[in-house]
């Protein structure tokens, strides 16, 4: 069964990122010229999903409403002349590609905020992408997120995006562990087990989820019985190493960059990445950082 739906946890109350979350959800800060969010939807728009389901809070309409028709706005641009802009606006969202939003009414946890789309999702095959991580693959043919779900078409296998971390920072991830050896760049291998921020001396490998998952709709059966587990908040971790013991799940090793947009480190780099080579601004921006050296 191909996978057509993803699903977007973005109910945080972006914490990490105040004062400037106070009133702007974290999903909407900009990376150039695009929010955070715009990015993550065009990834998975590119890998074929022609459903998203936002999994939302009461305070997060300015994403429901990014992703929705600003008839006045288009009006207005027409009206100017203002053909470019227009062909922009309108191109956030393919005419194909249909956006839902559900809401989670409290904060309990990933694992709690993917449940809440479970009766859009239905019995499908989905994916889950954190939309405050950018996976870059600028420099691949296909994104990561096409290949994951490639394998899972080849094998119902469950696919977990995995990238090697620092062994002192593995009590900061999920971290999977492994059959064999670590899969190489655009291979997967599969898992024997997954933890939630494991004591780094007990981490069974350095390999942490990044925030792209597939995964079968029994998931939400388990989901529904998960306990509340690292941060006494639901973890979908703890639903996945349930759904190991039943059948195949696999860790992916991506191919591209990655960068925690929830972080402010991150979100620099990230804007570094992609103002260098923006078509408008990339050779100035380049200039400007000369000045700062």
């Amino acid at each position: 069964m191909q996978v057509k739906k993803a699903v977007l946890p973005v109910a945080g109350l972006g914490t990490r990122f105040l004062p400037a979350t106070k009133s702007i959800a974290k999903e909407m800060i900009t990376v150039v010229d695009k929010p955070v969010i715009q990015y993550v939807v065009e990834e998975a728009v590119a890998a074929g999903v022609r459903e998203i389901v936002l999994v939302t809070h009461s305070a997060k309409r300015s994403i429901e409403d990014h992703f929705d028709v600003n008839y006045e706005l288009e009006a207005e641009l027409e009206r100017r002349g203002k053909v470019k802009l227009l062909e922009t606006l309108k191109s956030i969202i393919p005419a194909d590609v249909c956006v839902v939003a559900v809401r989670q009414g409290k904060a309990l946890g990933l694992g709690h905020a993917v449940l809440c789309a479970r009766d859009v999702i239905g019995d499908e095959p989905f994916a889950v992408l954190l939309p405050d991580v950018l996976i870059d693959n600028e420099e691949q043919k296909n994104n990561d997120l096409a290949n994951m779900i490639q394998r899972y078409e080849e094998n119902n296998h469950a696919q977990i995006m995995v990238a090697p971390v620092p062994n002192e920072l593995v009590n900061q991830y999920g971290v999977v562990a492994l059959k064999a050896e670590a899969p190489k760049a655009g291979e997967s291998k599969a898992m024997t087990a997954v933890v939630e921020k494991p004591p780094v001396e007990k981490a069974p490998s350095n390999l942490a989820i990044v925030g792209r998952y597939i995964l079968p709709p029994e998931i939400f059966s388990m989901l529904a019985e998960t306990k509340p587990g690292a941060g006494d908040e639901i973890q979908l971790t703890d639903a996945i190493a349930t759904l190991i013991d039943q059948q195949a799940v696999d860790a992916y090793s991506m191919t591209g960059k990655t960068y925690d947009c929830g972080s402010k480190l991150g979100y620099l780099q990230a804007t570094l990445a992609y103002a260098l080579r923006h078509p408008e601004v990339g050779s100035g921006f380049a200039d400007l950082i000369k000045q700062y050296q």
